[in-house]
């Protein structure tokens, strides 16, 4: 009886997370099939199957900047961030004292504040500093919302980690530097790699702040997509959605086989 009950059980929990798995799927589906419309309206579904938006897309002078533009940033974002999450984790977990807690509330406290006041406030301060509208302000930006989620999965990451290897490697007389390179890094190095996924895809998506900082010359990829919106409902910004969609999935690919899918079901 009670192994009836558990069967029943496991079949709903997998019916019910099926369901809320396709109900978040229907977007992205709609999405990527009116990029394919013949006609210049966002039509689902579609009438016919035509590639002229994609190539509209290529001819596209301000949606190819915009797309390089989101790039430049995105890359920008990723080295700060990992750098910055993966020192703090590292130094958090390797001291472990009473003064090194407090940087966890510190790390983690862009991510309490509403993205609007972030914006207004960065405009204010990188406008002052000469820096508004670059490219130098909207990656600092992303990075105070990157570098959290990089701390945190590298925070995990180091625990896992044996530290008596870093012990030994200070015992046979290398310097620290020395064995973070060639002890502690080769350890944790997919971490590190799916942290830096995670912080590029973080960037490419973020539109609030960028909003606020960036100007023509620096829209990136939602800006612009928003900015279109406004004028038309044109199947060229589904096919930018696609080209997200795409770029968000080839880095989640690329996480499972850094890590494995098992400890990524843990931590989700």
């Amino acid at each position: 009886m009670a192994l009836e009950r558990e069967s029943v059980e496991n079949a709903l929990f997998k019916a019910g997370y099926g369901t809320i798995f396709a109900f978040m799927l229907v977007p992205l589906v709609i999405v990527i099939a009116t990029s394919f419309s013949p006609s210049g309206n966002l039509d689902f579904p579609p009438a016919g199957f035509s590639l002229k938006w994609y190539s509209a897309f290529f001819d596209n002078i301000d949606w190819l900047r915009a797309f390089d533009n989101s790039l430049v940033i995105g890359a920008g974002t990723t080295v700060i961030a990992t750098f910055l999450g993966t020192t703090a984790a590292f130094g958090l977990e390797a001291r472990r004292d009473r003064w090194t807690q407090l940087l966890v509330p510190v790390v983690i406290m862009p991510l309490l504040i509403p993205p609007v006041i972030l914006g207004v406030t960065l405009l204010v301060y990188f406008n002052e500093m000469g820096l508004r509208s670059s490219y130098v302000s909207i990656i600092l930006a992303h990075t105070l919302w990157a570098t959290p989620l990089v701390f945190f999965v590298m925070q995990s990451i180091f625990q896992r980690f044996d530290w008596e290897l870093r012990d030994a490697g200070m015992d046979l007389g290398a310097n620290p530097i020395r064995v973070f390179v060639h002890v502690v890094l080769p350890n944790v190095k997919s971490g590190i790699f799916v942290s830096a996924l995670l912080a590029f895809i973080i960037s490419l998506q973020e539109f609030v702040m960028a909003l606020f900082l960036s100007s023509y010359g620096t829209r990136t990829i939602p800006v612009l997509a928003w900015t279109t919106l406004r004028q038309s409902l044109t199947p060229i910004v589904s096919v930018v959605s696609t080209f997200l969609i795409l770029i968000s999935l080839v880095g989640i690919l690329l996480a499972a086989l850094a890590t494995n899918l098992d400890f990524i079901a843990k931590r989700l």
